[in-house]
C-alpha cells in the first residue's frame, strides 16, 4: 500500500459509519482512550479554546461526536483518530508536522501508563513493558498484532503485522507512545528508529528500540 504523499495527505478519507461507536465488523477501528488522550492534550496546551480552534477543523460529524461524552473501552472510526491527530499537528505545529505526532504518542503514553496500564510500568526494567507489545496493543487497535524481540540488553525490535490502515502519522505516534514509555521504565536517551513501514510498501512495520 505504497503512496507517493505526505503523511497528512489521506488523512481525510471518508468512512462510513453511524455517528457513535462501531461495532464488531465494522471498519477500522481505534480504542475511544486515544481520543480521549488527544483532547485531554490539548487542554494542557491552552484549555478548551485549543480544543475548539482544532475541532473547528473536522467535519461536522467528527465535532459532534468529539465533543460528547467519548468511552475509554468502546471502538471508534480510525478514520476519526487520524482526522483529529492531522487536525492537532495543524494547530500544534504546523511547522513540524512529524514532530508533533510524535508528541501525540508520548502524551498518550503518559496519560495511559499513569492510569488504567501503570502495571506494565517497572522501574529499571523496559524490556518487561516491551515484552508486553501484543497485549498492549490490544488496547488500541483491533486487528493485527505486535511482536517483542529482545536484541540485547537495552534493545529490541516490536513488530507490527495486519494492522488496518497503516500511516506514516500514526507510526510516528507509535514512536512517540514507546519512547516515552521506555523513560517511564527508567530508560536514557531512548532512540527507537523505524527501518520498515507498510506505509512506505515493506511488508510489516518495524520499530528498533535501543537506551541506555
Amino acid at each position: 500500500m505504497k503512496e507517493n504523499r505526505r503523511p497528512w495527505d489521506n488523512a481525510w478519507a471518508v468512512t462510513t459509519w453511524d455517528g457513535g461507536m462501531l461495532t464488531q465488523g465494522s471498519g477500522s477501528r481505534i480504542k475511544g482512550g486515544v481520543l480521549i488522550s488527544r483532547l485531554n492534550m490539548l487542554r494542557q496546551h491552552g484549555g478548551q479554546v485549543r480544543v475548539d480552534e482544532v475541532l473547528r477543523r473536522l467535519p461536522a460529524e467528527d465535532q459532534a461526536l468529539l465533543r460528547k461524552m467519548l468511552l475509554p473501552v468502546g471502538w471508534y472510526p480510525l478514520e476519526l483518530n487520524l482526522r483529529l491527530d492531522a487536525a492537532i499537528a495543524g494547530v500544534m505545529s504546523p511547522e513540524d508536522k512529524d514532530r508533533a505526532f510524535i508528541e501525540m504518542g508520548r502524551a498518550s503514553a503518559d496519560e495511559a501508563l499513569h492510569g488504567a496500564q501503570h502495571v506494565f510500568i517497572r522501574a529499571g526494567e523496559p524490556h518487561f513493558l516491551l515484552s508486553q507489545a501484543p497485549r498492549i496493543y490490544r488496547f488500541y487497535y483491533a486487528v493485527g498484532s505486535r511482536t517483542y524481540e529482545q536484541t540485547g540488553p537495552s534493545s529490541a525490535v516490536l513488530r507490527t503485522f495486519g494492522a488496518e490502515n497503516v500511516t506514516e502519522p500514526d507510526c510516528l505516534t507509535i514512536i512517540g507512545w514507546h519512547e516515552r514509555a521506555i523513560e517511564l521504565c527508567g530508560g536514557r536517551a531512548v532512540r527507537i528508529t523505524h527501518p520498515m513501514c507498510r506505509a512506505r510498501g515493506a511488508p510489516h512495520c518495524e520499530y528498533h528500540c535501543a537506551w541506555e
